[in-house]
């Protein structure tokens, strides 16, 4: 199993989306990329901790590619928005790609720059090597798929 942390915008609907691809076993919603240890959600929101909403994605690497994992991310919300995605503004919703391996981050400078010549304006998404990932509070887990909201910037229908 490999895992890839990624954050594009509101973690609900980026959890909803990875978990729809074949070959994910698992997501979890967090926070990553910020200075405090355990933060809680109120925290984060307040734009002092640094911290990034995520989404820890564990999937097989022999049933789906790094690289389908991350043309998804690109494909899944507008990676050319600085903090920010839909009605969400802040920089704990930026586009941010966290590795974990040398080869996912060789990977994700790749895919970028195939999807950059897609894109009209730059793409801002970070990539940078995964800090420590704090697990969201329970409430978050799974939260559109226990309730059918929060997907507000996801685009709907089949994962292509």
């Amino acid at each position: 199993m490999e895992k890839i942390i990624l954050g594009a915008g509101c973690f609900w609907g980026v959890q909803f989306y990875f978990d729809q691809i074949p070959g994910v076993v698992n997501t979890r919603v967090g926070y990553s990329g910020g200075h405090v240890k355990n933060p809680t959600y109120e925290e984060v929101c307040s734009h002092n901790t640094g911290h990034a909403e995520v989404v820890e994605v564990e999937y097989d690497g022999n049933k789906v590619s790094t690289e389908t994992i991350l043309k998804q991310f690109f494909r899944m919300h507008d990676p050319t928005q600085l903090n920010r995605q839909g009605p969400d503004i802040g920089d704990n919703y930026r586009s941010v790609i966290f590795y974990i391996t040398d080869d996912q981050k060789s990977i994700a400078d790749k895919v970028a720059l195939e999807c950059q010549k897609k894109l009209k304006n730059p793409i801002v998404t970070q990539i940078e090597r995964a800090s420590d990932f704090y697990e969201a509070e329970e409430y978050h887990q799974k939260y559109s798929e226990r309730t059918g909201r929060g997907m507000c910037h996801i685009p709907y229908g089949p994962v292509a």
